[in-house]
């Protein structure tokens, strides 16, 4: 743990060196080494933009432009996340976003510029980010992965870090593929899904929604990146919340899984949904835009001809009966039906450091007489465990 936290004191920007000056040719490169190519945005700020409670603009919660395919599913959660960070009035400074490696965790580097970034090793993100927050429990935590970094390598340590009650947003762009290496099914592609090559997924899938209920995730949800009007306030309370956060976004792969046969296209979740609010997709470069009530079943025909089925929670779904969210996810779930909204929230969750009892200052600011007092106070200890 003292290597780690001595690893992630300082929570470089990406693209930074430890002195703070940008990296010539690496802007966009993490602590871990993962090159990240990016455009920069113009700096122009136009003196009309519409400014939140501390003054800031959309403009001060963006990163730099994505270089990933232009309709991206995760593009539109990066949005959702600019647009949730500027509604809570958030000072950027405050927050530490944190990511492993994938499509997904390119992300981090397309919104909130000015917060602190951490691009660590495929699937470690729950550990650094669990370090991070030991270290310094009064920064904001963001943790974006997918679902090969979460359900893959990453599976123990999302277990963990659930199970632990870390207090984070961990946020899963779900899109059932690996996109960077050409298409092959992830760990949470649908028993049965096709790729885009024909071939036929045999294994069966991790619904991380499920198992995040499982392990004791005080707040649990789940979403579609085309749906804005669900998903940003499904951020912004998960933000809110403490203790441990999870929202699994169904977040379609435009090049490698968006097709017909596939359990992660836009039409077939459209098509199978059962959410809470109104869904707007993009496919390729055309929006889709699904408008339904709560308690209803959209089938979403996408541009390919495929289609999906999005279900919106009822408007008397109890979100705080942990076992009814569980039976709720599998009923639906046989029914080939995926459910979007708020499923399960604790509002009188702990976190990890009430559970260890530390200390209220950060770890980070405490003098060295007071994390090693000495001999006397460690003979003490002892003595009172004799």
């Amino acid at each position: 743990m003292p290597a780690l936290v001595a690893g992630i004191h300082a929570f470089l920007f990406l693209g930074q060196d430890v002195d703070g000056r940008d990296k010539p040719g690496h802007d966009g490169l993490g602590i871990a080494g993962a090159f990240m190519t990016y455009i920069a945005k113009p700096k122009f700020h136009h003196p009309g933009l519409k400014k939140n409670d501390l003054g800031y603009t959309h403009r001060d919660y963006e990163g730099k432009i994505s270089t990933l395919c232009a309709g991206c599913g995760h593009d539109s959660i990066t949005a959702s996340i600019i647009e949730a960070c500027y509604e809570l009035s958030i000072e950027p400074h405050r927050v530490a976003k944190i990511s492993g490696i994938g499509c997904s965790s390119k992300t981090p580097d397309y919104f909130l510029g000015n917060s602190h970034g951490f691009n660590s090793v495929h699937g470690r993100m729950p550990s650094v980010l669990t370090g991070a927050n030991l270290a310094n429990r009064d920064l904001i935590y963001l943790g974006v992965s997918g679902d090969g970094d979460s359900a893959s390598i990453g599976f123990g340590q999302f277990a963990h870090s659930i199970r632990r009650g870390v207090n984070m947003t961990y946020i899963v762009e779900n899109n059932g593929v690996y996109g960077l290496t050409k298409g092959q099914f992830s760990a949470t592609a649908d028993r049965g899904s096709k790729s885009k090559k024909g071939v036929t997924n045999t294994d069966n899938a991790i619904d991380l929604v499920a198992i995040a209920l499982q392990l004791g995730a005080t707040f649990v949800a789940r979403s579609f990146s085309g749906d804005k009007t669900q998903l940003v306030p499904l951020i912004a309370a998960a933000i809110r919340h403490k203790g441990a956060s999870f929202i699994d976004v169904i977040s379609p792969c435009i090049a490698f899984n968006n097709h017909a046969g596939s359990t992660k296209s836009f039409d077939y979740v459209r098509e199978h949904n059962d959410a809470v609010n109104r869904l707007d997709v993009l496919v390729g470069r055309d929006p889709i835009a699904v408008d339904y009530a709560p308690g209803t079943v959209q089938m979403v025909e996408q541009h390919d001809g495929s289609k999906i089925a999005l279900r919106k929670i009822d408007a008397d779904y109890d979100p705080h009966d942990r076992l009814g969210a569980q039976t709720f996810l599998a009923k639906h779930a046989a029914k080939g039906q995926i459910v979007t909204g708020l499923l399960y929230v604790d509002p009188d969750a702990e976190d990890l450091h009430e559970h260890l009892n530390t200390v209220e200052a950060p770890l980070n600011t405490l003098e060295a007489d007071t994390l090693c007092p000495g001999s006397t106070v460690l003979d003490k200890i002892n003595a009172s465990l004799r």
